[in-house]
């Protein structure tokens, strides 16, 4: 058998997978229904970029619906943002997620879902059966307030 050398070897990127989570169980946040979402996105994450530019967010929930942590998926301008399903699903496994919720906000104010949105939100839903990881709602935020797809039915 011949010999390589270590320069002739492919060289190849490390993966590495981490969460850090530095909050007791008991003093996580429990989600019940959709104000408990929209408090907990609201108290912390959209406050200063609300009405500025769209950005999606995704709750990450364990098998109580207590709150792992809040993954921020992109920023966009004031029009959009892309969220890829992909990265949705990354944070979750590495979360160790059961659940989650979508989120994004829009910046006009506008709280109805586009068609966009509703896609997006059937095909997370539909690789989430695949992982059993469940999508439980997708809100959209605004200043004034929030919608929510699974209180209209539309999950």
């Amino acid at each position: 058998m011949e010999k390589t050398s270590k320069s002739a070897l492919p060289r190849v990127a490390e993966v590495k997978l981490s969460y850090r989570n530095r909050v007791k169980p008991s003093e996580r946040p429990q989600v019940t229904c959709s104000a408990d979402s929209y408090k907990v996105l609201q108290e912390g994450c959209y406050k200063s970029k609300l009405e500025f530019v769209e950005q999606f967010k995704v709750l990450l929930l364990n098998r109580a619906n207590r709150v792992l942590g809040v993954y921020e998926l992109s920023t966009g301008g004031v029009a959009g943002t892309v969220a890829d399903p992909k990265l949705v699903f990354v944070a979750a496994l590495k979360a160790c997620a059961s659940a989650v919720i979508l989120a994004h906000n829009h910046p006009s104010g506008n709280l109805k879902p586009s068609q966009a949105d509703l896609q997006l939100t059937k095909k997370i839903k539909a690789g989430g059966e695949l992982l059993d990881i469940a999508v439980l709602d997708h809100l959209i935020l605004t200043s004034e307030g929030y919608y929510s797809l699974a209180d209209e039915g539309l999950l």
